[in-house]
C-alpha cells in the first residue's frame, strides 16, 4: 500500500455516533490520533482540546449544523492551518458550493470509501 503517511490529530465530527465512531475506528487503525463529537457544540470544545490537524465533519446536523462549525473554527484563528472535509449526505453542487464557501477544504459524499477519508487525512490544509 505504500509509504504510510505521518500520524495526525483528526476529529471527527457527526449526529449519528455510530457514523462517527466507525471513521474514527479506521483513522485510528492507521495510527492517527482520532477523537469523534457528535453535535457541533462538542466539536468546538474538542477542537479546544485536540488542536485537530484534519476534521471531518457532517453538514446536516440538528442545532450548530457543520456549515456553522466550519465558520467558527475559521473565525476563532486558531485553526487556519486545520484541514476541514465535509463527510456528508449532501452532495448536490449548492452543497458543495457553500462548504468551500464556510470553509471547508474538501467535500466527502457519504458513505466515502475508505481510500478517501485516508487520503483526505493525509492531505495538508490551505491557509485560511
Amino acid at each position: 500500500m505504500g509509504q504510510q503517511s505521518p500520524s495526525r490529530r483528526i476529529l471527527v465530527v457527526d449526529d449519528n455516533a455510530d457514523a462517527a465512531e466507525l471513521v474514527a475506528q479506521l483513522l485510528a487503525l492507521q495510527g492517527h490520533e482520532v477523537v469523534f463529537a457528535c453535535s457541533g457544540v462538542e466539536a468546538l470544545a474538542a477542537a479546544e482540546r485536540l488542536d485537530p490537524e484534519v476534521v471531518f465533519l457532517d453538514i446536516g446536523m440538528p442545532g450548530m449544523d457543520g456549515y456553522q462549525v466550519a465558520s467558527a473554527l475559521r473565525r476563532s484563528g486558531r485553526f487556519p492551518r486545520t484541514r476541514i472535509v465535509a463527510l456528508t449526505a449532501w452532495g448536490s453542487a449548492k452543497a458543495r458550493e457553500w462548504s468551500a464557501a464556510k470553509g471547508f477544504d474538501a467535500h466527502l459524499v457519504k458513505p466515502a470509501r475508505a481510500e478517501l477519508l485516508l487520503s483526505e487525512a493525509a492531505r495538508t490544509a490551505s491557509i485560511h
